[in-house]
């Protein structure tokens, strides 16, 4: 996979609302209304995360879940973490 040029990168985050570059990732923090719908959704975004076979980082907070992606094998962002991220925000 290609790395996206800064214009690229700077373009696609604006068809990702609730992500933010943070270096060589995007983050988007979801709150949920209890730990149960928390779980529910990181269940959810795994599905995603396997059909795509791109896997984010995942930090859960009680019912607060962190999502951290970037291609590791490329070196940074691509395609591939910006159309999970379009997947993910469908979730609603």
């Amino acid at each position: 996979m290609e790395l996206l040029t800064e214009d690229e990168i700077a373009g696609r985050l604006g068809g990702v609302p609730g992500w933010a570059r943070q270096g060589s990732n995007i983050t988007t923090t979801i709150t949920r209304g209890d730990f149960r719908e928390a779980m529910l959704l990181t269940g959810a975004v795994a599905y995603l995360a396997d059909q795509a076979n791109h896997h984010p980082d995942i930090l859960i907070q009680w019912n607060k879940v962190t999502l951290t992606l970037s291609t590791h094998s490329a070196g940074g962002l691509t395609a591939a973490d910006f159309d999970l991220a379009t997947k993910i925000n469908a979730l609603g």
